[in-house]
C-alpha cells in the first residue's frame, strides 16, 4: 500500500492531497503557482510532502492532476495559430456563431474575436449533403491553394470542419491525407474526430478549441511526465477530465478538448465526494480561489452535467460538470470605473505578483486585501506557511481607493467584499432561475482559499440557512481528483425517426459506441467490469433542439419503441409541462458514456470531543460597519461535537472561515463544520 495523491493548481496556489491508504489520514499542502513555468510547482508540492510528512514519490501509487494550461491557453490566447477550412462558401460560421449578442441589455455589446480571424478561414471545394450523399467532389487543387494560403500566413495547424462530417467523414479524411503530402509540417485537426457532433457551429467551434490548444498541453503533460519520472514518482499520471472523470495523461496529449475544465469539475467532485459522506440531499457548492467564484448544483450527491459549457470567451461542446464561474476570486482586483465607482473584478493578481497583502510586489487592492483591512485574516500564515499577512500594505492599496471615495480604509474594504458579495449574489439567483430551484432550500458547501471567507455573508444575501466548511476546504479540488472514475463520453449522430423499422440501426450504432467505449477503457488499463451508460438525444419532429434520455440496455437489445417514447415524453413533460404522445420523435445523437470504478479515499473519522470549543485568543474585526472582539479558534483543536457561537474566525492551514453575527457552529461526525443560521 501506499499514498493517492491529487493534485489541483489554482490562480494562486496549488494545491496537494495525500491520502494514506494504510490508516485513511490524508496530508495537504499548498504551495504558491508558477504560471512563468508550469509543472514547477507540482515538484516543488511533492519535495514538501517528503519533507512535511515523508511522503517519498517511489510511495505514491496514484497520481492525479488536474492542470489549467488549455483554459489559460485560450483566456490569454496563446495557442498556435490555426488555419480554418470550411465548406465553400461557409466561412463565416465562427463569426456567425448563433447570432445571439453577449449582453442582450448592452446595446454596444460585441462578440469576441474568433480564435481563428476571418482571414485565416479559407473555402474548399466541396460539398455533403445531410444524408451523407456527395454532392461535390472534393477538388485537390482547392486544397492546394489554401494551403498554400496558410501557409504564406505563418499558420501551424489546419481545422477541417466540412458541412455534414458528423454523417460522412470522407471529405475530411481525404483532405487531411492531400494536406499531409503537400505540407507534412502543418498539423491537421479533423472536426470529426474530435467531436462528431451535428452542428455546425457547435463542431467547428469545438475543433478550433481543440487545436488551438493541443501543442501546448501535449508539451504540458509531456514535461509533467518527465518530470514525475526524474522525481522517482512510478505511478501513471492520470488527468482530470471536464465531465468529473479521469485519463491518463498520455491520451490527455490527444484529448485536450476533454480537459480544459478539469481543475474546475475536480473541485465540484470532491465537493459531491463530501455532500455523500455528510448525507447532504441538497448542495450549492462554491468554491472561490485565487481568480474566480465557481458554483455547481449537487442533488443527492451527484452533480449536474451539460454540453455547453463556456470557457474564456467561447462554447464548448463536449460533456461537462456544470459550473456557473463568476470573476470573483480572492485575488480579484478592486478599481474605480469611469465613473468613479466601486468596481471589483475579473482582473486578478494572481500569484505574481498577488495581493498587495502578500508582499510579493503587489500594489492594487484585491478582496483578500479587504479581509486583512477588516481584520479576518493576518493571524498566522497562509497556504500552509507560504505566505505573511502584510496588514499595513493592504491598509496601503485598499486606502488609495478608500480617499477618491471619500471613506474610511475599514469602509472601503467592506464596500468591496459587498461588491464580491452582490456580483455572487446576482449569478446565483440567475442559476436557481435557470434551474427552476428554491436556493434556500439548498446548504452552501463553501471551499477553496477564500469560499469559507465569503459563504456566511453570501448565505446571508440568499437566505441560505446552513453552510458547511469541509475538513481541508482550501484542498478539495485536489481530494475530488481522488475521488474520480475513469470516463469517457462517445457519440455518433443518428437523425431517425424512432420506429420498429429504425430498431436495427440504432441498435447497431449503440453496439459499435459500447465497443468503442470498452477499448478505451482497457487503453487506461482498467480491467475488471466496466459500467455502460446508454443515451439518446430525442426531440418531437420539427424542434430545433432534443434532450438526453437514458436508455434501459433491454429497450435497445428487444427493440422496445414503445419504452422508449414513454420516456421521452415523460421527460419533456417534467420539463415543460406538456407532452404531445401523438407526435412523430427523431433520435438525433446516440450516446455511450463508460466508467471504470477507482478505489475511493475512506477519510478516517476525527476523534470526537472531549471538552467544550476554547478559541485561541481574540482578535479585532471590522464587522457590519462596527469594530469588534471577536473570538478566534483554530480549526485544528476543533473535533466532533464542539459548538460556538458567533461572530468568530476560524483559522487553519489552507483557509479562513468568518462567521458573521447570526450563525451558531457545530463540527459534525466527518469533521465539517456546520454553521447553521438563527431565526
Amino acid at each position: 500500500m501506499g499514498y493517492r495523491v491529487g493534485v489541483d493548481i489554482g490562480g494562486t496556489f496549488a494545491d496537494f492531497c495525500a491520502f494514506d491508504e494504510d490508516s485513511g489520514a490524508i496530508a495537504t499542502v499548498k504551495v504558491l503557482s508558477t504560471p512563468a513555468t508550469p509543472g514547477q510547482e507540482v515538484i516543488e508540492g511533492l519535495n514538501q510532502l517528503r519533507t512535511r510528512f515523508g511522503i517519498a514519490p517511489g510511495d505514491i501509487t496514484w497520481f492525479t492532476h488536474g492542470t489549467t494550461v488549455g483554459i489559460n491557453s485560450i483566456i490569454q490566447r496563446k495557442g498556435i495559430r490555426l488555419a480554418l477550412f470550411t465548406t465553400e462558401n461557409f466561412v463565416d460560421v465562427l463569426e456567425l456563431a448563433r447570432l445571439k449578442q453577449p449582453d442582450p441589455y448592452h446595446l454596444m455589446s460585441r462578440r469576441p474575436e474568433p480564435l481563428v480571424t476571418r482571414d485565416r478561414v479559407m473555402g474548399i471545394a466541396e460539398r455533403i449533403l445531410a444524408d451523407g450523399r456527395v454532392d461535390t467532389p472534393l477538388r485537390r487543387e482547392s486544397v492546394e491553394a489554401a494551403v498554400a494560403r496558410a501557409r504564406a500566413m505563418g499558420c501551424e495547424g489546419i481545422v477541417l470542419a466540412f458541412l455534414h462530417s458528423y454523417r460522412n467523414p470522407a471529405h475530411e479524411i481525404d483532405c487531411a491525407a492531400m494536406i499531409g503530402e503537400i505540407a507534412p509540417e502543418l498539423e491537421v485537426y479533423a472536426s470529426h474526430r474530435i467531436r462528431p457532433i451535428i452542428r455546425e457551429y457547435e463542431r467547428t467551434s469545438t475543433a478550433v478549441l481543440h487545436s488551438y490548444v493541443q501543442a501546448p498541453v501535449a508539451a504540458y503533460l509531456t514535461s509533467l511526465e518527465v518530470a514525475l519520472a526524474e522525481i522517482g514518482v512510478g505511478a501513471r499520471a492520470m488527468i482530470t477530465k471536464s465531465n468529473g472523470g479521469v485519463m491518463t495523461a498520455e491520451l490527455g496529449k490527444t484529448q485536450c478538448i476533454d480537459m480544459l475544465l478539469s481543475g474546475t469539475a475536480a473541485g465540484v467532485m470532491g465537493a459531491a465526494y463530501v455532500a455523500r459522506e455528510a448525507g447532504l440531499p441538497r448542495v450549492l457548492s462554491l468554491d472561490i480561489g485565487g481568480t474566480s467564484a465557481d458554483v455547481a448544483i449537487i442533488m443527492g450527491g451527484e452533480p449536474g452535467f451539460g454540453s455547453a459549457e463556456v470557457v474564456g470567451d467561447f462554447p464548448v461542446y463536449v460533456p461537462t460538470v456544470s459550473v456557473t464561474s463568476i470573476g470573483e476570486g480572492g485575488g480579484s482586483v478592486a478599481s474605480l470605473d469611469d465613473m468613479g465607482l466601486l468596481a471589483v473584478g475579473p482582473e486578478s493578481a494572481g500569484s505574481t505578483p498577488g495581493p498587495a497583502c502578500y508582499g510579493r510586489g503587489g500594489e492594487r487592492a484585491t478582496i483578500t486585501d479587504a479581509f486583512a483591512v477588516l481584520g479576518y485574516i493576518g493571524h498566522g500564515k497562509l497556504g500552509y506557511d507560504m505566505v505573511g499577512i502584510d496588514r499595513e500594505a493592504a491598509r496601503l492599496a485598499v486606502g488609495a481607493l478608500a480617499g477618491p471615495l471619500r471613506r474610511s480604509v475599514e469602509e472601503a474594504a467592506e464596500g468591496i467584499i459587498e461588491i464580491a458579495v452582490s456580483g455572487m449574489y446576482r449569478e446565483v439567483s440567475k442559476l436557481a432561475s435557470r434551474q427552476g430551484i428554491d436556493i434556500a432550500d439548498f446548504a452552501l458547501l463553501a471551499f477553496g482559499g477564500a469560499g469559507p471567507m465569503m459563504a456566511c455573508l453570501l448565505a446571508r444575501e440568499l437566505a441560505i440557512s446552513t453552510v458547511v466548511v469541509p475538513r481541508t476546504p482550501g484542498v478539495l479540488s485536489a481530494l475530488g481528483g481522488l475521488t474520480s472514475d475513469a470516463k469517457n463520453d462517445f457519440v455518433a449522430t443518428a437523425y431517425v425517426l424512432l420506429s420498429r423499422e429504425a430498431m436495427p440501426e440504432i441498435r447497431a450504432t449503440v453496439d459499435a459506441l459500447a465497443a468503442d467505449a470498452l477499448a478505451w477503457i482497457r487503453e487506461q488499463g482498467f480491467l475488471a467490469a466496466a459500467e455502460l451508460r446508454p443515451s439518446a438525444e430525442m426531440r418531437y419532429r420539427g424542434q430545433s433542439f432534443e434532450i438526453e434520455i437514458a436508455l434501459k440496455d433491454e429497450w435497445v437489445t428487444s427493440g422496445d419503441v414503445a419504452a422508449i417514447a414513454g420516456a421521452f415524453h415523460a421527460e419533456h413533460r417534467r420539463l415543460y409541462g406538456h407532452a404531445d404522445e401523438a407526435a412523430p420523435i427523431q433520435i438525433i445523437q446516440l450516446n455511450m458514456v463508460v466508467l471504470g470504478a477507482t478505489p475511493k479515499p475512506r477519510l478516517a473519522p476525527p476523534p470526537a470531543a472531549t471538552g467544550e470549543a476554547v478559541p485561541s485568543g481574540t482578535v479585532e474585526v471590522y464587522l457590519d460597519g462596527a469594530l469588534r472582539s471577536v473570538p478566534l479558534y483554530r480549526r485544528d483543536a476543533l473535533a466532533p461535537g464542539h459548538t460556538f457561537e458567533s461572530p468568530a474566525i476560524v483559522a487553519q492551514d489552507d483557509t479562513t472561515t468568518c462567521v458573521p453575527p447570526g450563525f451558531s457552529v457545530a463540527v459534525d461526525p466527518h469533521g465539517n463544520l456546520v454553521i447553521a443560521r438563527k431565526g
